[in-house]
């Protein structure tokens, strides 16, 4: 039975994609979200009482907390993981933190550890740290912000109500936590987004469809000519034994990525240059990239969509090749089936109802979750009139996975003045909040006050041939 079901969508949704159908595919999954609006939230899933269920145990922080904290680890009702720390000096703020990804390997106890330990500057702050690793591997939303919200209510039962609680998302996470507060809007006081993934699950993913389109045309070699064919929106077949280090080979074999450039052949620097000309990643995360829209969509569209596609490439113009003429000729075509779009569209779209003070801050040369997202979040949040709930922040950083310690924690400090006093900051503010901050937090500040992101498809290439 497929997740989305089990959790609750409407059964009209699996069968009568009518309404996908009317409209383009660019705007489907907005459509549905409206239309959805008033559907049910997840239930819970059915689980032991809170006084049957073990209490979080006491486990050793942390390197970098040991002495400032103490630390919790436990597994709640539905099989996800969880660590908690809080200071000695508690400030009597929990934040609720929502991981990345989403990842696919097995889940244990320290699945999630890594995330405590980029994050600890929150802790050493003052504040109280949760993060679920999630019930399973996998993509799921509406799944991962439910299990955030199960662990919310583990930590109030063990340690009490805290005076304020903030969601934080980071990557993948941002688009849970962007999701999640619509969902449980009134259980949280505010909401942080780091380098997010927020143009929701029907927009986050379209540029690896292209890339997993233009890689084989110019490379054919994922999959081989000897090897069986598939549609390559289902990122793999199922079975297929393939991993991560065999999928990097290949993508060196045809572009020499892993070599130094003046190693390469003439004939692996033309096909680099074409893929990254076409399909706007940078070189050094164009393997994670290939990676995501291989084991990743194998996830989405094998097991959570049921063999179906939520990308369509049908109507695209790739521009940026040495011969585009061919390669618009040439590359695999493929369409949406409406059906996976509004699965998706329900389970990681958001519809921009924003209640309480958030503030976002992207990394503009993030490699990994574009900054153009922000554009694509903006409007949606501004579509439903709630752009006085949101400030987005820059920094002109390099990385995905972690910025400055001194940044993350001016933007926590901020949100708590903003939650606090009812007054919306500038982007000044988090600006010189950085400054103080960075005379005890490492990293330095890289605000960068004037930046406005361009629209997703002045990136990625629209879906109706018009761009």
């Amino acid at each position: 039975m497929n997740p989305f079901l089990r959790a609750g969508v409407p059964a009209a949704l699996s069968r009568a994609p009518s309404l996908a159908r009317s409209l383009p595919l660019a705007i489907a999954g907005t459509a549905i979200v409206a239309v959805l609006a008033g559907c049910a939230q997840l239930p819970s899933m059915p689980g032991m009482s809170d006084a049957a269920r073990p209490a979080p145990e006491l486990t050793p922080c942390p390197v970098d907390l040991s002495g400032l904290a103490k630390c919790y680890t436990g597994r709640d009702d539905n099989g996800a993981q969880y660590w908690i720390a809080i200071p000695h000096q508690w400030n009597k703020t929990l934040i609720m933190h929502a991981h990345g990804g989403p990842r696919l390997s097995p889940i244990s106890r320290d699945s999630n550890l890594e995330d405590l330990e980029r994050f600890s500057v929150n802790v050493r702050q003052g504040y109280a740290w949760a993060g679920s690793s999630y019930r399973r591997p996998g993509y799921g939303v509406r799944m991962a912000a439910e299990d955030t919200e199960n662990l919310r209510k583990i930590f109030i039962q063990a340690f009490g109500k805290p005076k304020y609680t903030i969601l934080h998302g980071q990557s993948w996470g941002g688009n849970v936590a962007a999701k999640g507060i619509e969902l449980y809007a009134a259980n949280y006081d505010g909401l942080v987004l780091t380098n997010g993934m927020l143009a929701g699950g029907t927009k986050n993913y379209l540029h690896r469809a292209d890339l997993r389109a233009v890689y084989e045309q110019v490379c054919k070699n994922h999959p081989r000519p000897d090897e069986p064919a598939y549609p390559l929106w289902m990122g793999l077949p199922a079975g297929t034994k393939m991993t991560g280090k065999e999928l990097e080979e290949r993508v060196n074999e045809c572009t020499g990525v892993r070599l130094k450039p003046d190693q390469r052949s003439a004939q692996q620097k033309r096909n680099l240059a074409d893929i990254l000309g076409v399909v706007h990643v940078p070189e050094r995360t164009l393997v994670s990239h290939l990676s995501w829209a291989t084991f990743m969509f194998r996830d989405l569209t094998q097991r959570v969509l049921e063999n179906r596609s939520p990308f369509t490439n049908k109507d695209v113009v790739y521009r940026g090749s040495g011969d585009d003429a061919a390669l618009n000729r040439g590359v695999m075509r493929f369409e949406a089936d409406p059906v996976a779009v509004e699965r998706l569209a329900y389970d990681s779209d958001m519809s921009g109802d924003l209640r309480v003070p958030a503030i976002s801050m992207h990394a503009i040369n993030d490699p990994t979750a574009m900054v153009e997202y922000e554009a694509e979040y903006r409007d949606v949040v501004a579509r439903k009139g709630a752009q006085d709930k949101l400030l987005q922040v820059f920094t002109t950083e390099k990385e995905h996975s972690k910025l400055a310690d001194a940044e993350y924690a001016a933007v926590f400090d901020t949100l708590m003045d903003w939650v606090r006093n009812g007054k919306r900051p500038a982007v000044a503010d988090v600006a010189a909040r950085c400054q103080q901050e960075s005379q005890r937090f490492a990293g330095g500040c890289h605000v960068e006050p004037g930046f406005v992101p361009q629209p997703l498809f002045s990136r990625v290439p629209r879906r109706d041939g018009k761009g």
